[in-house]
């Protein structure tokens, strides 16, 4: 366990660039505390304990804003970047060198027993206020998009964007699909807007020129 806190540490050091030491992760980073806080908790709930990891986790997330259920099994050098806002369902599984943001949330679906939360493969990226539900698995080395809804299997090196999510990059080649870069998404009010101006436009014209046949019809 205290291995694997060592890589949490320093995984914070390798993806932060505001992290400027060790001691300063320890002491200031709440996704730190939260990974503590489940590690902890995990190693009880794997002994049968029931209650008092449920009360750790629970304390982790008053402490930290992020939930993590102690029965997610959570891999090496783990980072969760601001955090607030995260949840981790309980047979959440995630492979090593993952990086979430805040807001993220890996979920289940329905009531049922057993497997209901994601598998996140190594390597993975989940951007802010992304969403992943259910059993399903996110490749190794994907990334996910902020504010993606995922309720489909991610291949490995992929790129998932959209609501809900779709592959729009796999092995480095784009899919061709709209382009949803940030600085090129359309912007569906602008567009209804200028669609209403030149529809006035047309109107215009066309009752100045009613008016002028009226006019010379007069005349």
């Amino acid at each position: 366990m205290f291995g694997q806190l060592r890589k949490d540490i320093q995984a914070a050091l390798d993806r932060d660039p505001a992290a400027t030491s060790a001691l300063e992760v320890i002491l200031a980073y709440p996704g730190f505390h939260a990974i503590c806080f489940h590690r902890v908790a995990h190693w009880l709930y794997l002994r049968g304990l029931r209650i008092l990891p449920r009360l750790i986790s629970h304390i982790g997330r008053f402490l930290t804003g992020i939930e993590i259920h102690p029965g997610a099994r959570i891999g090496q050098g783990f980072f969760i970047d601001h955090g607030m806002g995260v949840v981790i369902g309980e047979t959440t599984e995630i492979g090593d060198s993952v990086t979430l943001f805040q807001g993220v949330t890996l979920g289940g679906t329905g009531k049922e027993k057993g497997k209901r939360h994601p598998t996140i493969g190594n390597n993975v990226v989940i951007a802010a206020d992304a969403t992943i539900l259910g059993a399903i698995t996110v490749g190794d080395n994907a990334i996910v998009g902020s504010g993606a809804v995922v309720i489909r299997p991610v291949p490995p090196n992929s790129t998932v964007v959209g609501v809900p999510g779709r592959v729009v990059k796999r092995e480095g080649v784009k899919i061709p699909t709209i382009d949803l870069h940030h600085d090129k998404i359309p912007d569906p009010v602008a567009e209804m807007f200028n669609s209403f101006h030149r529809r006035v436009d047309e109107l215009e014209h066309r009752l100045e020129e009613l008016e002028k046949k009226g006019e010379t019809e007069g005349s």
